[in-house]
């Protein structure tokens, strides 16, 4: 069954040096546009990371230093990226929890502050783990009937990510609708502020934080009785993103109090 678009959609997957969005860099990058009107467009480009690829990566998606030696760096391509990608939705395989939190990184450090928050987001892996819990070779296999033969390669992984939703479109016409605010909102896990969901909203849509010993309490409360907290937030080892939105939140409750 074909996705049903207001907004051109974006699958993507990514092939890192590791799993810390703060700290890992892309070494490889595959976009799969679809257009509303069924148009496909590929784009697949290897990175250097400029750090070194651990040979544990390496064993799992076969990239080596030497093959990125010679290709751009994120920040070469961060400005034109970010004219593609906008206006776009997104959708991907775990990548509400990976493939967004760890490409608006590399963009922040590329100095380019793209916004995509109000963007929709489908995580494939989400709705696949609600309805069936299986891996994204065991679901390519049990939704589309193939073998994920060049697993842990980006495009190969971002088009059968792309397959896995329409298909699942197909099966479950009860439970989902062929509609992308839906499958945004089915596949997402809890209301983040941020996108590696240290900041969080509340029942009553405020934010408070989703960790450590001011989970569930308001950000803006912590920050106004607790300044220091905010300041051991900025200089430690917390993605750039959830360092914006923490500092979004104090600027807007400082502006508020005047």
């Amino acid at each position: 069954m074909k996705l049903q678009l207001k907004n051109p959609i974006i699958f993507l997957d990514l092939e890192t040096t590791g799993i810390d969005a703060s700290k890992d860099r892309i070494v490889e990058i595959c976009l799969i546009k679809i257009s509303p009107n069924g148009d496909q467009e590929t784009k697949t480009r290897r990175i250097n990371p400029e750090m070194k690829i651990p040979k544990e990566s390496s064993d799992i998606h076969g990239i080596t230093d030497e093959d990125v030696a010679d290709c751009p760096r994120f920040r070469d391509i961060a400005k034109s990226l970010a004219v593609y990608i906008e206006g776009c939705d997104f959708g991907g395989f775990n990548s509400n929890k990976f493939d967004i939190p760890l490409l608006v990184e590399e963009f922040l450090r590329a100095g380019v502050d793209i916004d995509i928050k109000k963007r929709k987001f489908i995580d494939v892996q989400n709705i696949f783990h609600k309805l069936e819990q299986r891996t994204l070779v065991a679901g390519y296999k049990f939704y589309c009937g193939k073998d994920l033969t060049n697993a842990h390669s980006a495009e190969a992984d971002t088009l059968a990510t792309f397959e896995i939703l329409e298909a699942q479109i197909e099966k479950y016409p009860d439970e989902l609708q062929n509609d992308v605010d839906f499958l945004a909102e089915f596949s997402s896990r809890g209301k983040s502020v941020d996108f590696a969901g240290r900041i969080v909203y509340d029942e009553n849509g405020v934010e408070v934080f989703g960790f450590g010993k001011h989970k569930d309490k308001s950000v803006a409360e912590v920050f106004r009785n607790e300044p220091g907290y905010y300041a051991w937030m900025m200089s430690g080892d917390f993605p750039k993103y959830t360092q914006k939105v923490i500092t979004e939140i104090r600027l807007r409750d400082a502006a508020g109090k005047k």
